[in-house]
């Protein structure tokens, strides 16, 4: 049994000497992380602070870590167990009988006690009123912990230079008893080492008491500078805040009448005309377009340019109704607008997630400080921010067009992620989320929760405009110490009734940077191989990863859509956060290109139609999650839905409404409710084998595994009956998993 060792100061214990309290030295088992688990460490508990080492001997050299008692939360766990918490940190440690964790509880409580008393009161004159209470008392923590180094310093000093004095005249009684000149010249060499030392100590002990004065007298300046840059920021974002609606009001001023504005109109004129031809270098393995005009000047056009609207070469179907935008937008606004602000809450994820680099992310327990209020079927739904561009598509008759709006589809659905760098909830296994639509656009979603490990969701659509969408998505997530990757697998199937055109697709690669240090950004990567399996027309779109060193566009995408035969029918190109557009090829021709002089493709096209805009984000977005004007109704309270809806998730609704302490017990409870569910069925399954019974995993309830025709995989496809039970408002079937 390890044992408390309770030393007092001693002056002939030199290493044990503290002048300001008692020290507390001994074994516990510190939690390390989930591969290794709980690591003996040698703990010493000294002025308010508690350091850890791997070996008594290590104290000598190197701490592992020091959690200061100040500003700490000691809780009491189950059997031998205690946490401590500090700077959003918690410390898991284990003693190896109650006694001993009771013995250290209560010096860990004492020396709290003590170090808070001990935490300095701030006198200073009026003129840092500005500084917060707390920012003072941190520095000032930081300037008394200096200040009780410096004294274990001193301390350490008068020793040395007792036994220092001691040892130098028992070196020269030595020398005086020797005669043999060697020998005293060893002893004389010694003593002078002894000198040198004694010099070296008082020199240290000065450098540290001049380094406490400077940051003493220094801490108000750099409070006062701190403090002028906050107001500087807060300034510098209101003024950025106010061009931004500036900017949207004038947006929205042209779009409502653009021939007021002349030189728009101009430049409409022109964009409409047929012989303003454009050449695209076609795409190779790394697609680049380079835009020639008839005359042979090279343009580069920018993305955020002014778009033209379509006319001219598409059909009447395809052109953007500018009086739908209005009464869809005006739709909109029946259903709530605004969520609760996000609370300021800091918290820091390195000291979280050190720890998990390599791991599923999915399997990280996290806190609902980094997510947003939305579930991962809400997320999946998102993708219906643009359905109006299915509705469009379902109109077109020419399928080179028809293609065009799809992939259109495809890439809008990332443009509400260019802000959000937020977790959303993973949902419980059988959480289900619906969307019902049909009044304002026409179309009904739900989406199931259908696997846990890995986490996969099934997600249907149904619209009365003459499409269906479904979908099957595995989400794997990795956390690489710098980044996040979140890979998903799975096919998006779209399907026109009318045409009965059937395309399919896949998403890419999120990537989320800046997790250690700098703010967080998110990047889309990779390339989407939309197929029409109907007719074997094809498109692919690559979406380019950011580079710093690079002269693209950010966040461009390109692609080229192509029928059966190979034969190119338009070029696409935009950016994946803000807008795309088509051009109609018309001629092409054998170009030579690069260095080697490779032939490629040089494409001939009309005038860039704009074929998807994104809508300006709601008014104090960046204190909602930025959130788009679809995802503030996403998690809007509606009577009649399953008892398994996304909405009924009480650490969601918490987080929502900013109480995020009460969301992460919440949280805590649901995860620990659904371990003990798996256990259960793992139990089932284990004694099922063992009778030689048939093993039945979990079923979803409203959809189901089958084989896909399309790609041979085993995928969920709904089976249908859940409007029919909410109709009826039946959900005895429904499970209770909140």
């Amino acid at each position: 049994m390890n044992e408390l060792v309770r030393c007092l100061p001693s002056p002939t214990l030199p290493g044990l000497h503290l002048p300001c309290g008692d020290t507390c030295k001994g074994w516990l088992f510190k939690w390390t992380n989930y591969l290794k688990g709980y690591q003996r460490r040698w703990c010493v508990l000294s002025n308010g602070l508690l350091s850890y080492y791997r070996t008594q001997a290590e104290m000598a050299h190197t701490c592992r870590g020091t959690i200061p008692l100040a500003t700490a939360h000691i809780e009491v766990g189950e059997t031998c167990h205690f946490v401590l918490t500090s700077g959003g940190r918690s410390y898991h440690l284990k003693a190896t009988s109650e006694g001993e964790c009771q013995r250290w509880v209560s010096a860990l409580q004492q020396a709290k006690a003590s170090a808070t008393l001990l935490m300095p009161h701030s006198d200073d004159s009026g003129d840092e009123g500005s500084v917060s209470q707390e920012d003072r008392a941190l520095t000032q923590g930081v300037l008394k912990t200096l200040a009780n180094k410096l004294d274990d310093l001193s301390t350490c000093h008068e020793l040395i230079g007792k036994h220092g004095a001691a040892l130098q005249r028992s070196l020269n009684e030595l020398e005086e008893l020797r005669g043999c000149s060697d020998g005293s010249d060893r002893v004389k060499a010694v003593n002078e080492r002894a000198t040198l030392f004694r010099i070296t100590s008082n020199a240290m002990i000065n450098a540290c008491r001049d380094f406490v004065d400077v940051a003493d007298s220094y801490s108000r300046r750099w409070q006062k500078t701190l403090q002028y840059e906050k107001e500087q920021r807060h300034h510098l974002e209101e003024t950025i805040e106010q061009l931004a609606k500036q900017h949207n009001s004038l947006e929205r001023a042209w779009r409502e009448n653009p021939s007021s504005y002349t030189g728009v109109e101009h430049s409409h004129e022109g964009d409409a005309s047929d012989e303003n031809d454009e050449f695209f270098d076609a795409m190779e393995e790394s697609p680049a377009f380079i835009t020639v005009t008839a005359g042979g000047n090279v343009q580069h056009r920018r993305s955020g340019s002014n778009h033209s609207v379509m006319s001219g070469g598409m059909s009447n179907d395809w052109t953007h109704n500018e009086n739908d935008t209005s009464n869809h937008m005006q739709l909109r606004r029946t259903r709530r607008s605004c969520i609760p602000d996000k609370p300021n809450y800091s918290l820091n994820l390195w000291s979280i997630m050190k720890n998990c680099i390599g791991k599923d992310l999915s399997k990280i327990p996290m806190p609902v400080n980094f997510n947003e209020p939305l579930s991962m079927l809400q997320r999946l739904t998102e993708d219906l921010e643009y359905s109006e561009l299915l509705d469009r598509a379902a109109r077109c008759d020419s399928a080179p067009e028809q293609m065009c709006l799809v992939a259109a589809f495809s890439v809008s659905s990332y443009s509400t992620t260019v802000h959000r760098t937020a977790k959303p909830f993973n949902p419980l296994l059988g959480e289900t989320y619906e969307l019902d639509r049909l009044e304002e656009f026409g179309y009904r979603s739900i989406s199931e929760q259908v696997s846990h490990h890995p986490p996969a969701a099934a997600h249907h659509v149904t619209s009365e405009r003459g499409w269906s969408l479904w979908q099957h998505i595995t989400i794997d997530s990795k956390f690489r110490g710098k980044y996040i990757s979140v890979v998903p697998f799975g096919n998006i199937h779209l399907l026109f009734h009318s045409s009965g055109n059937h395309y399919m697709w896949s998403k890419v690669t999120s990537t989320v940077h800046n997790i250690i240090v700098g703010k967080l950004w998110i990047d889309q990567s990779g390339d989407i191989d939309i197929v029409n399996i109907t007719t074997k027309d094809t498109c692919r779109l690559k979406f380019s990863p950011y580079s710093y060193f690079s002269r693209e566009v950010p966040r461009k995408v390109t692609g080229v859509v192509e029928d059966r035969e190979g034969t190119a029918h338009y070029i696409l190109s935009g950016t994946w956060d803000d807008k795309m557009e088509s051009a109609k090829i018309v001629d092409s021709s054998q170009g030579c290109g690069g260095s080697e002089c490779k032939q490629k493709m040089v494409y001939q096209t009309l005038a860039p139609k704009l074929l998807w805009k994104k809508y300006p984000l709601p008014d104090n977005a960046e204190n909602m999650y930025f959130f788009s004007s679809l995802a503030l109704t996403l998690n809007e309270p509606e009577e009649g839905v399953a008892p398994t809806d996304s909405r009924m998730r009480p650490d969601q609704r918490l987080m929502e409404a900013g109480l995020w302490d009460e969301a992460n017990v919440q949280k805590q409870r649901l995860e620990e409710c659904q371990r003990l569910e798996r256990k259960r069925r793992e139990a089932q399954a284990t004694q099922a084998l063992e009778e030689g019974q048939d093993i039945e995993g979990y079923q979803p309830l409203w959809f189901e595994k089958r084989t896909d025709d399309s790609t041979g995989e085993s995928t969920y496809v709904y089976r249908g009956g859940y409007w029919e039970a909410k109709d009826r408002q039946d959900w005895s079937q429904s499970p209770e998993i909140f």
